[in-house]
């Protein structure tokens, strides 16, 4: 792995750290939300029995008596906070697969100077290091690139359900059902 890592060239550094990057988002996010939707999840009775560190803010906006806008207010900002981190993993998700781009590009540059170099007596293995530049980056990227995007729609898609949840306790919570 080592050998095909250093034949990508210089462009697989900022590879590597896309993917370290979007592993710890993805490991960091798919943990917090298991656990604010294990919360959300209980009765509405429990979470105010027990509190709820991702309602806090809404239960006292409601307790208080403020309007529906401010306690939307409250429940925008607690998934805002909710949210950090998505925004740099579908950044990488785009970056990774370009990045390889660039590589294949570089690569191809280097398989073509060798061309120029040697003129009509091109010795085909001194090409083979351009050309293996240029698909081990494209791989690479891709291999980032596309594991990223799907685990910023899972993440989406969780944050979408973790939303819809926080809306219908907030609504039960309105209607005065266990207030």
């Amino acid at each position: 792995m080592l050998e095909y890592f250093l034949k990508g060239g210089p462009v697989m550094w900022p590879i590597l750290l896309c993917s370290v990057v979007a592993l710890a988002i993805t490991v960091n996010k798919s943990w917090q939300y298991f656990r604010v939707r294990r919360d959300l999840g209980r009765p509405l009775k429990t979470i105010q029995e027990k509190g709820s560190r991702y309602l806090e803010p809404v239960f006292l906006a409601v307790r208080q008596g403020l309007d529906d806008r401010q306690i939307s207010l409250m429940g925008s900002r607690e998934l805002k906070g909710l949210e950090t981190g998505l925004g740099s993993l579908n950044l990488i998700a785009v970056i990774a697969p370009l990045l390889g781009l660039t590589g294949t590009v570089t690569g191809m540059i280097k398989a073509f100077q060798v061309i120029a170099t040697m003129g009509t007596n091109v010795d085909p293995t001194l090409l083979a290091a351009g050309i293996w530049e240029a698909l081990i980056t494209t791989a690479a990227g891709l291999f980032v690139g596309i594991p990223a995007h799907v685990a910023a729609h899972y993440l989406d898609r969780s944050l979408d359900e973790v939303s819809l949840r926080m809306k219908e306790i907030i609504l039960e919570m309105r209607e005065g059902n266990h207030a």
